[in-house]
């Protein structure tokens, strides 16, 4: 407060009103200096805001991950046979169709059996006129009216005429040609009325019960993966849909050409829908982490060593990390963040060390895990 002492007098009054002329100057250029300091600070502030690089980012989180060998093959059935004719003959019946179920020994043709049939009764003839005359000559050489030589050679032409009765069966038995394995007709070349010749493929049959796959695995998985480990299968042909399988057996030798060495992996009653033939993708998985710390794949950088952007204080820093499994699209990191930093997804290519940057639409990422971690849990 100023206190303004008022001299009596012309002196006086003056010097009043040059005390007051004064104040009032001073007063408006201290509000004048307050404008521009505040006005100085707005424009940094937008100066700084223009400069910021804007950057899309998700939190570091925790979540299931899984060690994995991925590769592509085609589905093969287990069990696939031939079904040829035996013997020639006239096709008088086919009695299956394609896509019918059939069972192992169930009658697949019938072919014409006369000319089979005459020869078997041919056969039987020849032997029982053997039969009766070795049974005469065991008479016979207790009197000694036969040699023993004569007694030996009857025997013997008697079982080959055994041996072509039993030929000429077994030549009739062919006439219906049977299922030599259960599973699928896939594919029929004969007509009722055909002539089928000898050893001709007529029939093609597929047990699709259980199907398998095959890798041709790089060596160097050899210690990783074994029999018995869990498989995911996804097919071209049916989308959304995932199949689980098991290794079933493993190649224990390496191909030295390729470097490769064959796992084979086997779909059983878990796999309706999938048939032989089918292109699928195979996720082998042979570890697991439960509780792992993640990132996606897209906040690592591709300049050399493993590193992502961090964002603190507006700001971002490259951090150097040590990765672990890497499943989908997350990679776990097993050194240099903890949960639930921020690490820059988009936006990394105008980045350096101290860049300013405003974070688009930060995503935290736990919730998207949770279910997968959840998942894992149960598993356990």
């Amino acid at each position: 407060m100023l206190r303004i002492s008022f001299l009596h007098g012309r002196t006086g009054t003056c010097a009043a009103a040059l005390l007051i002329t004064t104040c009032l100057l001073l007063t408006a250029g201290c509000g004048s200096g307050t404008a521009d300091a505040q006005a100085a600070e707005k424009d940094a502030k937008a100066e700084k805001a223009a400069e910021a690089v804007p950057v899309e980012a998700v939190a570091a989180s925790r979540r299931a991950v899984a060690a994995s060998y991925t590769g592509t093959a085609a589905l093969e059935a287990r069990a696939e046979s031939q079904v040829v004719a035996k013997t020639s003959g006239v096709a008088l019946a086919v009695l299956v169709e394609e896509g019918q179920t059939v069972r192992a020994g169930q009658p697949l043709v019938r072919l014409d059996p006369d000319r089979a049939r005459l020869a078997v009764a041919q056969s039987e003839a020849q032997m029982r006129k053997l039969e009766n005359n070795f049974q005469r000559a065991q008479k016979l050489i207790g009197q000694q009216m036969v040699s023993a030589a004569d007694v030996d050679q009857i025997r013997y032409d008697l079982e080959n005429a055994r041996a072509q009765y039993r030929l000429a069966t077994l030549e009739l038995s062919y006439t219906t040609v049977t299922a030599p394995i259960s599973g699928v007709i896939a594919s029929r070349s004969i007509k009722t009325g055909n002539f089928v010749q000898i050893n001709t493929p007529i029939f093609r049959i597929v047990d699709n019960s259980r199907l398998e796959a095959t890798l041709n695995v790089p060596e160097r998985e050899l210690a990783t993966l074994r029999a018995g480990q869990p498989v995911t299968l996804l097919a071209d042909a049916l989308p959304g849909k995932s199949f689980p399988g098991v290794v079933d057996r493993i190649s224990p030798v390496v191909d030295a050409g390729s470097g490769t060495f064959r796992v084979v992996s086997g779909f059983g009653e878990d796999a309706q829908g999938l048939q032989p033939g089918m292109f699928g993708r195979i996720r082998i998985d042979y570890d697991q982490r439960a509780d792992a710390l993640v990132v996606p794949r897209l906040a690592l950088l591709d300049d050399g060593e493993p590193a992502v952007f961090r964002v603190r204080a507006g700001k971002v820093a490259r951090v150097p990390v040590k990765l672990g499994y890497a499943e989908g699209p997350w990679v776990e990191i097993r050194d240099g963040l903890a949960a639930g930093d921020l690490v820059v997804t988009a936006g990394k290519v105008a980045l350096r060390d101290g860049t300013v940057v405003q974070v688009i639409g930060a995503k935290p990422a736990v919730a998207a895990a949770a279910p997968a971690a959840k998942k894992a849990e149960s598993r356990q």
